[in-house]
């Protein structure tokens, strides 16, 4: 069999000129050049779109970008090394990369009011490390040195340098624990965090699960960290930065925030106040393509006293950037500076709120009994199933999320014995509140039809009659908010030799207005 038209080509053939699209076309043209190439790599692309326009997109830290964001990393940037930063390059010709990276930054510094940003973070857990390396620096090394009286490292002897050395291992970060919805980079005894400093932590309260901020302080005057970390990936409720930066004085430490899962909701004024981080951080983190909805990949906020050490990110710990990707972040974070973000941003809130509310409706133990974000952690021991377990029949019923730990989880972090839902990507699709409560009857309809296999904490059975009406329901409400309404998808023709081309197999016509809302 052999392709006689490309998918770009059914595209013109079935839409007519008016509304045809120059976003689908780049998009459309890119697959057909990639299927000349690699198609199993085109394939797999293609299959991953079929796939997100199948499924209720419920995983907390994901979400759809716009697809200018996305053409924005696939072209010759990618070629160009730019060590360094804008105007202070290890290599020559960078000048257009110097735009690229400044309006990136100056993108950054007008939706969230900071003295400074540094954009060049492959990812969170990359954008992490730029902070703790850049506050031990600051505030360990660099008064180290000055006592010894040299200018620099470079003037060290070996004995000085490897006892400068000792000191900056031996920081204490205090942060909350996994155990409590904290993240992996924030001292996990597998994460590089817990080998590079001493980490210590904080809980949620056990009964409310809830952070309890006189235990932090007691937690803070026990350890006396370096850096004090406020920050989570599995935690349903605002952050009160006011009080952390109070606690944070109390003991000399260093406030850093790590934002990526809610940095969206600050952008979109969903968080104000004593919640929103900047006012009161030192440093802040956070990746870009959660609820601020751009491209995969890490930023770090800060005020003047740290930008020095930040920007020296390369060589410290990461690589050369990648400029691809700093140009879609630009474009993603000119998005979120818009209106009609803020508007999306108190969405999710009420999203996640609605859902939350009619699980609890429906009988469902919610951690933290609720959300004040754009998450919800349902606890799923009422079923005698595991979190796995969950997250597997939420998948079977179309919807994908993830399984996650519930405080104090006596299934581990591998089995868990919840699932963590997001509300970001359902939003951006133009969802409202009587579609999260359909949703939230479906969620509920899945548990309660599976069933663990004896003796099992990752195997489960399915009522399968039960399964193909969910499966039903969902495809219903897909059908009004279907993804990438731009990109309408034609199979090529294929033909035998000596035969007339065959009808396309499929024909996918899914619109919406991603950027819309």
């Amino acid at each position: 069999m052999s392709k006689t038209s490309s998918y770009l080509d059914r595209y013109f053939e079935k839409t007519p000129e008016q509304k045809r699209s120059s976003a689908a076309i780049a998009f459309l043209a890119s697959l057909d050049h990639i299927s000349k190439s690699t198609p199993l790599i085109s394939d797999a692309i293609l299959n991953e779109l079929k796939d997100q326009r199948s499924h209720l997109k419920m995983i907390a830290s994901e979400n759809f970008c716009s697809l200018a964001v996305q053409l924005a990393m696939g072209n010759l940037l990618t070629d160009k090394y730019a060590e360094g930063y804008p105007h202070h390059r290890f290599y020559a010709g960078c000048e257009n990369i110097d735009v690229i990276e400044q309006e990136a930054q100056n993108q950054l510094k007008h939706i969230f009011g900071c003295d400074h940003a540094y954009v060049q973070p492959h990812s969170g857990a990359d954008a992490n490390l730029v902070a703790y390396w850049a506050i031990l620096l600051k505030n360990v090394q660099s008064k180290e040195v000055e006592r010894l009286g040299k200018k620099n490292i470079d003037e060290l002897t070996p004995d000085e340098y490897e006892a400068v050395r000792q000191l900056l291992v031996n920081q204490k970060v205090l942060g909350l624990s996994l155990n409590s919805g904290g993240h992996l980079t924030h001292g996990y005894k597998h994460n590089v965090s817990s080998k590079m400093m001493k980490a210590t932590f904080y809980e949620v309260d056990p009964e409310t699960e809830t952070l309890d901020y006189e235990n932090i302080l007691k937690r803070a005057r026990e350890e006396k960290p370096q850096i004090l970390l406020a920050g989570y990936s599995a935690h349903p409720r605002r952050l009160n930065f006011r009080k952390m930066r109070e606690i944070a004085d109390a003991v000399g430490a260093t406030l850093m925030v790590d934002m990526a899962h809610f940095a969206g909701l600050v952008a979109g004024k969903a968080f104000t106040g004593e919640y929103n981080p900047v006012p009161f951080a030192d440093i802040i983190t956070s990746t870009t393509h959660k609820t601020l909805r751009g491209p995969r990949g890490g930023i770090v906020l800060c005020s003047n006293e740290y930008k020095e050490f930040v920007d020296k990110g390369c060589p410290l710990v990461l690589g050369g950037p990648l400029p691809h990707v700093m140009a879609a972040k630009s474009i993603a974070f000119k998005e979120a500076g818009t209106k009609e973000f803020e508007e999306y941003a108190h969405s999710v809130v009420e999203n996640a709120k609605v859902l939350a509310d009619e699980l609890k409706k429906q009988g469902l133990r919610l951690v933290s009994d609720g959300t004040e974000n754009h998450m919800v952690i349902v606890d799923v021991t009422k079923f005698n199933i595991t979190g796995r377990q969950a997250e597997q029949a939420l998948r079977k019923a179309k919807i994908t999320a993830n399984r996650n730990a519930i405080p104090f989880d006596p299934n581990g972090p591998w089995y868990t014995s919840g699932i963590r839902l997001g509300t970001q990507a359902l939003t951006t699709l133009g969802m409202k509140a009587p579609d999260m409560k359909r949703i939230a009857t479906i969620i509920v309809k899945a548990l309660h039809n599976t069933k663990s296999v004896p003796n099992s904490r990752a195997q489960c059975l399915f009522c399968e009659k039960s399964f193909e009406e969910l499966e039903k329901e969902v495809h219903t409400i897909l059908q009004s908010y279907p993804l990438y309404p731009e990109i309408s998808l034609y199979e090529p023709k294929e033909t035998t030799e000596g035969l007339q081309s065959c009808p396309s197999k499929t024909t996918i016509r899914e619109e919406i207005n991603l950027l819309s809302l």
